[in-house]
């Protein structure tokens, strides 16, 4: 039986194969001829010729003169009644606490449902892109524009130099930044970017400084270097700076809108954690994860404009693109990008050129600026109701109104837990993400509703069973 899409010089190559791995023909036993197999398979004589080639070049097939072709002695395969053995993988430290640093794995959106609940299913779980609002058309058209540009553009590890100076505008402009093209790297994204540092600059028996709760990415990039983490609490002026270590390598910060409750970092803790990084010898790490996306305001000017001899700045179109674009950027000192350009080679040569060229007219084209009028609008509006169903059915709950980013921060009362809340909202059909899971220590309870993926329509129904089964 053909496999789908399966050609016929596979389907017969295939059967054959079998046969001989099967023990259906046995070693040393004489084919028929390449026209009775090509009638008995309904297919050309070339096409059995081919497929007869084909195993002989494998192994399986033996030619002997006048004799046509026999099937080879092979030795006995391994049994598979169990599960397959081999030698024990003996994993490196990285990988084990690389390992250690992740949760289980994320499965479908239902996955956390038990037999027999509802089948109908809100998923308000962080870590969504939001929906329908990719510019698909002008996306093409700059990929098009631009695709004989990529195929001649020379190599170069930091990233096309049209796209640097394209990027170099844009954070100079919207984010006041202060960059030369040799101070950016482009990247896949933010991961890659917390990856490419954390092994440049951390291992064991050295410090980083994280937010608590924080970015679970950046805590297993962190981890898996054998580095200790010294958490920060988080409050309504952002990271706290009374705790800071006396000294430390790395700082990662989402000071814009912090990651995941939503508070901007204060000016008065800002000064302090740069005067706190000069003293210490820390680099600051400054996430924009959501600066693109500041829909309520203007988005607060980076942390890199204040000290960029202290601060790096990293970002991401992921989410005011798309994640399949993985299209980011890394800003710090020449020095540094100099050494992680070096070291680049050893795990990727060079970020995709054509969508990097693509990027950078979409940028210089007011396309990507107009993109993003239109989606910093709509998910206003998502947000706006998102606000507005929890107020109607949680009158006494206390949502987080937020300026920037996906989701919705929402403390608990102090008679409910986490878990209480996620079991009994599964059973009602609907996803959420806890805080809990993004805490080094205990903190507040509350959970986290994501709404840029959702309609205005599914995140009414969302809030209305998720009110009913806490009632």
């Amino acid at each position: 039986m053909a496999l789908p899409d399966e050609s016929k010089h596979a389907r017969v190559t295939r059967a054959l194969r079998e046969g001989i791995q099967t023990g259906l023909l046995v070693p040393g036993e004489k084919l028929p001829g390449s026209r009775e197999l090509a009638r008995h398979w309904g297919v050309a004589r070339n096409t059995v010729m081919g497929a007869l080639e084909q195993l002989e070049a494998e192994g399986y097939l033996a030619v002997r003169a006048r004799s046509g072709s026999v099937v080879a002695a092979l030795p006995p395969l391994p049994s598979t009644a169990g599960p397959l053995s081999g030698p024990p993988l003996l994993l490196s430290a990285w990988a084990r606490r690389a390992l250690e640093a992740q949760g289980p794995l994320p499965g479908d959106a239902r996955s956390n449902q038990a037999a027999g609940h509802p089948t109908a299913w809100t998923d308000f779980r962080v870590g969504q892109s939001p929906s329908g609002l990719f510019p698909s058309a002008q996306w093409a058209q700059a990929l098009a524009q631009h695709a004989f540009d990529a195929a001649s553009s020379p190599p170069d590890p930091r990233g096309p130099l049209v796209t640097r100076l394209a990027l170099c505008e844009w954070l100079r402009r919207e984010r006041g930044a202060r960059l030369t093209p040799d101070m950016l790297l482009l990247t896949g994204g933010a991961q890659e970017a917390l990856d490419a540092l954390s092994r440049l600059l951390l291992e064991a028996g050295r410090v980083v400084v994280l937010e608590d709760p924080g970015y679970p990415g950046a805590r297993a990039a962190f981890q898996a270097t054998g580095a200790g983490l010294w958490p920060l609490a988080v409050d309504d002026q952002g990271a706290g700076t009374d705790n800071l270590p006396p000294r430390a390598v790395l700082a990662y910060l989402t000071p814009g809108t912090q990651f995941p409750t939503g508070v901007t970092l204060s000016a008065a803790r800002r000064a302090a954690l740069i005067d706190w990084s000069r003293r210490s010898g820390a680099w600051l790490i400054e996430d924009d994860y959501a600066a693109d996306l500041h829909y309520a305001a203007r988005a607060p000017a980076s942390l890199q404009g204040q000290a960029p001899e202290r601060v790096m700045l990293l970002g991401t179109f992921s989410q005011s693109l798309a994640p399949a674009l993985r299209s980011g950027y890394l800003v710090a000192p020449a020095h540094v990008t100099e050494l992680l350009t070096r070291t680049r080679p050893v795990t990727q040569r060079t970020p995709p050129t054509l969508d990097a060229l693509a990027l950078a007219g979409f940028l210089s084209s007011g396309g990507y600026a107009r993109h993003l009028r239109r989606a910093r609008s709509e998910l206003r509006s998502r947000h706006d109701t998102l606000l507005s169903a929890l107020k109607r059915e949680l009158p006494g709950w206390s949502p987080r109104r937020v300026a920037a980013g996906t989701h919705l921060y929402l403390p608990l009362p102090p008679h409910l837990s986490e878990l209480e809340v996620q079991r009994r909202a599964a059973q009602a059909g609907v996803g959420l993400s806890v805080c809990g899971e993004l805490r080094l220590r205990p903190g507040e309870a509350a959970v986290l509703l994501a709404f840029a993926h959702l309609t205005p329509v599914a995140i009414r129904e969302g809030v209305e069973r998720l009110a009913a089964a806490l009632r």
